[in-house]
């Protein structure tokens, strides 16, 4: 190989020097890498602002259904019957249009016993309905 610091031959160097280049090349790659399946699994979400919403339900509209373990029926705390719960949903529809409902069912509850709930509070003509979960945990 021939070096180019000789005091006697001094001539520029005609070529480019492509390991820095390729350096930043494999850094720029291995970064692309890492980011892009995060990029993948993110969706599109519109953050809340400090404001509410104009369609926001009032929380003094949200009525409480729980479901217990021996499928036992309580709205806002008070035993009720199946029929009785569509009786009062519907009572406090006409009393409140925007009301809505949150079903909280034990886990361990037949499905056939949410069905039946979720059937009764559609009957009442309620259509803001949420079922209460909690994360799951890893």
């Amino acid at each position: 190989m021939r070096r180019f610091s000789d005091r006697h031959s001094l001539s520029t160097l005609s070529e480019l020097n492509v390991t820095p280049l390729l350096d930043l090349a494999f850094v720029l790659l291995i970064i692309f890498m890492i980011t892009t399946p995060l990029m993948e699994k993110s969706a599109p979400v519109v953050l809340p602002t400090d404001k509410p919403a104009p369609n926001a339900i009032d929380p003094s509209q949200v009525q409480s259904i729980s479901i217990t373990k021996d499928a036992e029926i309580l709205l806002n705390s008070e035993a009720v019957t199946l029929d009785q719960l569509e009786a009062r949903l519907i009572e406090l529809k006409q009393t409140h249009t925007e009301i809505a409902v949150a079903i909280r069912s034990h886990r361990e509850l037949q499905v056939q016993k949410l069905v039946d709930v979720m059937a009764a509070v559609q009957r009442a003509g309620i259509t803001k309905v949420g079922v209460v979960t909690n994360p799951e945990s890893e």
